[in-house]
């Protein structure tokens, strides 16, 4: 096996998650910088923050035309993510978790698992069912952003069903999208017309008191700034030089995060390119099916930005937060990734996945769910069995693939 081919695919594995880490923080910080709202901006990137390297993986693999690499990373990243990262999670403590987890995002969770394995069972993911996938992400995050939050009591799955299911959703992105439009025109306005009577009253200002603004500026550093006597004058350009240098000190900034911008989103498609390219090399060199490629390299290689959160999370005792983050990411992974990666082309499946890896996925998912229900916190010997139970699957679908 080269060792150079073996670099350039960790390479490509650090450009692509360094890349999608530096994306979301520099989107995030120029989304705010233009006015954006939270809600857009929680839509939008914070929801899939660590699933953009399957996301990005995916979609190239899907322009390729390798369906087989992203129905492998789909359905590998949410086995690693429960056999795996939720595992290491309840390895390291007891992860205590609350009755909503299951009974809303757990539920949706299995739902989405179950509709995938029903859809796959035509051995394809036709246009028409990425689209359902994504209409049905899109609701998912509008019912946690608006009706989750605006009701004080629980919501369940079967609330967020009958919200699927009146189109509620349409309904709540128009409403959302439609006022903060309206305010980020008037807030774009206005700052133009303040600077503009800022400036206008500088240079009357100026030339109304030239001489006095002239001797004021002479003793700035003289015995009467020694005394911290100021005039109104004086405090006038000093403000106005403030403004100017905020101003441009925030152009500067901005000009720097398009620069980070555009340099991570480089990142990510020159090491989604370079990460799929030799897993396919690999596929074709070992004589495996792309299929095993992508539930074990890709899948675990991307699944790096969970894990990182995982451990992070559990050393800050927020060990419930690393949990909601895998299921989180399970449902991002069916309803977007796979949903958005169909939609570029048609996804073709093989019986191995069909009739081994989706169905293991479901036990996973029901397991966690199960151990979720027990007592309300996942322990450390539950998590030893899903750790078990990922590594010997792992071993198993090599053998049969």
């Amino acid at each position: 096996m080269p060792v150079f081919n073996i670099l350039i695919f960790l390479g490509g594995l650090i450009l692509l998650v360094k890349g999608s880490e530096l994306f979301v923080l520099t989107s995030s910080w120029i989304a705010r910088r233009f006015g954006v709202s939270e809600f857009v901006i929680g839509l939008t990137l914070v929801s899939v923050g660590t699933s953009v390297p399957e996301l990005a993986s995916s979609l190239t693999a899907s322009f390729q035309q390798a369906s087989g690499i992203v129905m492998g990373n789909i359905l590998g990243s949410n086995i690693a993510n429960i056999g795996l990262i939720a595992s290491t999670a309840a390895l390291l403590t007891n992860v205590r978790t609350e009755e909503v987890m299951l009974r809303r995002d757990g539920y949706i969770m299995l739902f989405s698992s179950f509709l995938l394995f029903l859809f796959m069972l035509d051995f394809e993911i036709s246009r028409l069912e990425a689209l359902i996938f994504i209409l049905f992400y899109i609701a998912y995050i509008l019912f946690l952003l608006d009706k989750v939050k605006r009701h004080e009591e629980e919501i369940y799955f079967k609330d967020f069903m009958v919200y699927f299911l009146k189109f509620e959703y349409l309904f709540d992105l128009k409403s959302k999208i439609k006022p903060q439009i309206q305010e980020y025109v008037k807030g774009k306005r206005s700052p133009g017309d303040t600077k503009k009577g800022t400036r206008k009253n500088g240079k009357r200002t100026q030339k109304k008191n030239g001489s006095e603004s002239e001797t004021e500026m002479r003793t700035k550093n003289g015995p009467v700034a020694e005394l911290g006597i100021e005039s109104k004058t004086e405090r006038e350009y000093e403000d106005i030089d403030v403004d100017i240098t905020a101003e441009n000190l925030s152009e500067a900034s901005l000009l720097i995060e398009f620069f980070k911008l555009i340099a991570s989103g480089a990142a990510i498609i020159i090491g989604a390119k370079y990460f799929i390219e030799q897993a396919i090399f690999f596929a074709l060199i070992l004589e495996v099916p792309e299929t095993l490629i992508g539930i074990s390299l890709v899948a675990v290689g991307t699944s790096v930005p969970e894990l990182m959160v995982t451990v992070s999370a559990v050393r800050s005792n927020y060990a419930g937060i690393a949990l909601g983050n895998v299921i989180g990411s399970n449902i991002a992974n069916i309803l977007l990734i796979l949903g958005c990666s169909g939609l570029v082309s048609p996804i073709t499946t093989t019986s191995l996945s069909t009739y081994y890896i989706a169905p293991f996925m479901l036990i996973m998912s029901f397991l966690l769910l199960l151990f979720i229900r027990t007592g309300w916190k996942v322990k450390r010997l539950e998590g030893l069995i899903l750790l078990l139970l990922y590594l010997g699957f792992m071993i198993l679908i090599f053998r049969l693939g």
